[in-house]
This record gives C-alpha cells, sequence and structure tokens, in this order.
C-alpha cells in the first residue's frame, strides 16, 4: 500500500465469533456484581485511611486509593522523571515503599514540587555519577531518552537492569487487573476518558492513564485498588531499545481500536506497518476477553480479521447491535443510538459519537448497566485541549484543539459547525508533528482545513530537521485552500498569525486554534488583540 494512502473497500460483514459479546458481557456483569461485594469487604475503611495518609490528594494522582501489591521493597532510577506520566509513576512506587530517585535536565513546578513531596530527590543534569550505586537498581528510561544521553550510556556500560516505562507499568501496576486498552489514530483521549469516568461514576474508581487531561478528573494517570484499569494505548515506539508499540505492553482483557490511518511517519512508512502492530496487539487479548472495534474502518477489518477473540463491530454501516443510528446534533450536544439503547453527549459532531459509542460496549462489557452508562455520558466534561473554550473577546470565540491530522482537523470543524450553526469559522494551524511537518499530507490538509471558512497557516516547526524533499509546503497548503474557494493565509510569525485572525474574524465567529503543541501562547495574544480590535455590537 502506497505511503500514507488509505485502505478503501465495500463494508465487509460484520466479524463473527462463536462466542456472543451479549453473552459476555452478562457474565460480566455477574461476576462484576460479585467481585466488587467481597472486594469491598476487603478493602473497606482501613484502607482508605493508610491510603489517605500516603495520597494527600495529590493533583496528579488524584483521591482513590492506591493498589499496593504485597512486594519487597526495590530500588527505582527514572531516567526523564520529570515527564507527567514517568512522575505520576514513580511517586506510585514510592507509595508503595519502593526507593526511587530521579534525573532530569528540565525541573520546574509543579512536577518538581509534586516529586518532591513524596521524598524522591531529583539530580539535574543528566549524569552518569545520577545512577544508583546498587547493583540490583532497576532503572527506567523514558521514551524520550536516546543513546547519546550520559545515564543510558552508562546503564549500558554497567550492564545495570533497566526497563521501559510501559514494562514498569505491567509489572508493578496491570498484573491481575482487568486492563481496558483503547487505541487508534484519532479519538484515544477522549475515549480512555469516556471510559474511565463511566466506571468512576458507577463507583468503580478505576485506575486509568490517559495522554491528556479529562475533564470530570482533573489528572491524567492515577493507581487504585480497583480490578479496573483504563488504558490509553500509544502506537508509538516504547524506548530506544524496544521499537514496538507501548500498548503491546499492557496485558488487554479489552481492547477498543477507534480507527486506523497513516501517522507517525518518523517510525512507520506505511499504513501497512501500522495495521501490523495492531495485529500483534490483537494477537495478546485473551479468548474471555473482547475487541470493540470501528467496523467501518478498513484497517481495523484487516488489524482483527484473524482475531481469536469476540469482535464487536460498531459503526454506521456495520449490522446487529453496534450500528449507530438516530444521531441528530444541536448547540446542546447530540443525541443517539447504539447498543439498542438511546443516549445523550454534550459532545460534538460524529466523531465524537463514535467515541461515545465504543466506550459504551467497552463499558457494557465491564459490567456497567445502561442506566449507569446514560449518565456517564450526559455528565462527561470533555478533555483539555479538545474542542475546549479558551475564551471570548469582541464576540468572537476561541477554541483551543489538540488536532493536527487533516483527519482529525476536518472532523473537528464539522463537529464545531454543528454546535454554531451560522458562525463563520476561522482554523489557525501550527504544522508541529512528525508527520504534518512532512509532504505526506500535502493534498490532505488543504481539504481538511477548507473545512473552515478561513485558514492561517504558521510557519513549519523545526523545519530544518525535514529532509528538504520531505517537506510540507504551506504555499502550496495555502493555494490549494484558495482555489477550493476558502480564504486563506501564510503567516511568518505569531505575531502575523493573531493579525490575520483578527482582521477576518467578525463578532459571532469562531476562531480555532490547532497544534499538539503550545502555539507560542496563541491563544491569549488573540484574545487580547480581538478584545482591543473587535467591537461588541450594541
Amino acid at each position: 500500500m502506497a505511503r500514507g494512502k488509505r485502505s478503501t473497500g465495500t463494508l465487509r460483514q460484520p466479524i463473527r465469533n462463536p462466542q456472543s459479546p451479549i453473552e459476555r458481557s452478562e457474565k460480566a456483569r455477574v461476576r462484576g456484581a460479585t467481585e466488587r461485594s467481597e472486594t469491598a469487604k476487603v478493602r473497606g475503611a482501613t484502607e482508605r485511611s493508610e491510603t489517605a495518609k500516603v495520597r494527600g490528594g495529590n493533583p496528579v494522582l488524584g483521591s482513590a486509593p492506591f493498589f499496593f501489591p504485597p512486594t519487597k521493597p526495590m530500588r527505582f532510577h527514572f531516567v526523564g522523571v520529570c515527564g507527567t506520566l514517568m512522575g505520576s509513576v514513580a511517586a506510585a512506587l514510592r507509595a508503595q515503599g519502593h526507593h526511587v530517585t530521579g534525573s532530569d535536565d528540565k525541573v520546574y513546578p509543579p512536577m518538581s514540587d509534586f516529586l518532591a513531596a513524596r521524598g524522591i530527590p531529583i539530580a539535574s543534569p543528566f549524569a552518569a555519577a545520577n545512577l544508583p550505586d546498587d547493583p540490583a537498581a532497576v532503572v527506567v528510561v523514558g521514551n524520550a531518552m536516546s543513546r547519546g544521553n550520559p545515564e543510558v550510556e552508562a546503564v549500558l556500560a554497567r550492564r545495570l537492569a533497566y526497563e521501559s516505562l510501559p514494562e514498569v507499568l505491567r509489572r508493578h501496576f496491570l498484573r491481575g487487573k482487568r486492563n481496558f486498552v483503547v487505541t487508534g489514530t484519532h479519538g484515544k483521549t477522549t475515549t480512555s476518558s469516556l471510559l474511565a469516568w463511566m466506571l468512576e461514576s458507577a463507583g468503580r474508581a478505576p485506575s486509568f492513564v490517559i495522554g491528556g487531561l479529562p475533564g470530570n478528573f482533573g489528572e491524567g494517570a492515577r493507581f487504585t485498588a480497583s480490578e479496573f484499569c483504563v488504558l490509553e494505548g500509544d502506537e508509538y515506539d516504547t524506548a530506544f531499545f524496544d521499537k514496538r508499540s507501548k500498548f503491546v505492553h499492557y496485558l488487554p482483557e479489552c481492547v477498543v481500536i477507534n480507527n486506523l490511518e497513516f501517522d507517525h511517519a518518523d517510525i512507520f512508512s506505511s499504513v501497512d506497518e501500522i495495521v501490523l502492530s495492531f495485529r500483534r496487539l490483537v494477537s495478546l487479548v485473551p479468548a474471555n476477553g473482547l475487541l470493540v472495534v470501528n467496523g467501518d474502518d478498513a484497517n481495523v477489518r484487516a488489524a482483527v480479521s484473524a482475531a481469536l477473540t469476540p469482535v464487536l463491530p460498531v459503526g454506521l454501516g456495520v449490522e446487529g447491535e453496534g450500528r449507530i443510528t438516530a444521531i441528530a446534533g444541536s448547540p446542546e450536544g447530540t443525541s443517539f443510538r447504539v447498543l439498542g439503547e438511546n443516549f445523550f453527549t454534550p459532545l460534538a459532531g460524529e466523531f465524537n459519537v463514535r467515541n461515545c459509542a465504543v466506550a459504551a460496549a467497552a463499558a457494557r462489557f465491564a459490567g456497567l448497566p445502561t442506566g449507569e452508562i446514560r449518565t456517564a455520558l450526559a455528565s462527561f466534561k470533555g478533555v483539555k485541549r479538545r474542542q475546549e473554550e479558551r475564551g471570548q473577546a469582541g464576540g468572537v470565540r476561541v477554541i483551543d484543539d489538540f488536532g493536527h491530522h487533516p483527519t482529525a482537523i476536518a472532523e473537528t470543524l464539522r463537529g464545531l459547525r454543528a454546535r454554531h450553526p451560522g458562525a463563520r469559522l476561522v482554523a489557525l494551524f501550527e504544522p508541529r508533528s512528525n508527520t504534518t511537518r512532512r509532504g505526506v499530507f500535502q493534498q490532505a490538509l488543504p481539504a481538511a482545513l477548507a473545512q473552515a471558512d478561513a485558514a492561517v497557516l504558521a510557519p513549519v516547526v523545526r523545519l530544518d530537521q525535514i529532509p528538504a524533499h520531505d517537506r510540507l509546503d504551506p504555499a502550496r497548503v495555502v493555494a490549494d485552500i484558495r482555489a477550493a474557494g476558502r480564504e486563506a493565509f501564510y503567516a511568518a510569525d505569531t505575531a502575523e498569525v493573531v493579525r490575520r485572525a483578527t482582521e477576518f474574524a467578525q463578532p459571532g465567529d469562531v476562531v480555532v486554534v490547532f497544534s499538539n503543541g503550545g502555539f507560542d501562547g496563541v491563544h491569549a495574544k488573540l484574545l487580547a488583540a480581538l478584545g482591543e480590535r473587535v467591537p461588541v455590537p450594541a
């Protein structure tokens, strides 16, 4: 298959398995009720009292009780400890009674304060002398670390034990749990946040590891005594020494696959390689588990075609209980029907309906009744940087979105169009990811951005790191958007991005900022400029 090209083809019949997902769901409900009753007796007030002493309500790990497996104290050293998840896991190990140290070259609040409060010393900068003298210590090497780092080189030279963060999660937090792994090119963060909230709202207090900030939790990771753990399953590689996708380490019982498209051009050369990685994940799901998949996506169907696990296809074009129907959008949200039930979500757009539908299917497999799922969906507060309103000024609404893949950009704009009928949409885009900085999406980006009424492109980030023949050409993107009948501009810097946006935007318009980075603080600068330059109508 050609690089970056999505598989196409006619919709096949739903995937059949001898073990019905409905029967599995019923068994899960019975088992869940019994196990919850028994574990509640064991945990009780004593556990809550003890964990309160350890936790102190910290904002990163949350206030639910830790899962403390019986284990002999070990010594861990985290290389790159100030990463959000690295720091969260380091603190969780410390709470289990292990000796934990760390190092980083970027040490600043809030993570530095968080780790210090938990008695975890941080050394900076990276240096071989930071490593523990204990030959039995385990060095946890962050995903951002590579050869040439002095601590990495010392670990290899001294033949010390080292592990990736996903390996540590598996060994110390995931064994024996009911792990629900949410995957796919788009929607992983929203769907995993939805599923975690469904379990939380129903009183299951799940552990979760999510690559964003869910509005219902205010934290991206926590580790509890619950039998459930929800993980956002990233297909990106595990570490410099382990090029398998991170999600293969997560001991899944249930896997959700939202969609599969080409992405991560720095580690995958084609969509076929991505499908292969997902096939490896599928092969790890047990026969008593469940695969909840997008039945409308040809690449997803290919990934699960040889599954020995029950498969529940969910989508607009599938047959059976997973078929999504009766989608109706409004400024308040979206109603839809799936699994034989009606639901409502405050989220907008077809993509979010799909996210909600697969989360509901996974929650039912976990044993949640429809009423609890419906309540959680209606009370879901979204995720930071996913269609998040940052403010209004001069009658113009400014939205922040993490979207950087053409499909995510297009679907977000369609969803916002439904949520704000009659408003003009202005898209500001920063080509920042390892894929969008390249020419892979040279044709797809103009088509996506043309869903807005006007688009402003910022300079490609770190363009010098990309070979000249492989770079995205912003001028061509702008020309193609104009050829589609939309306004488009290229801006040389953030100041010009703000100027172009404020010149075009009028009261009642919606400006959407697309970037997987900080975009040089453009949100605050734009709101300030709009307040000064665009008068609010009387």
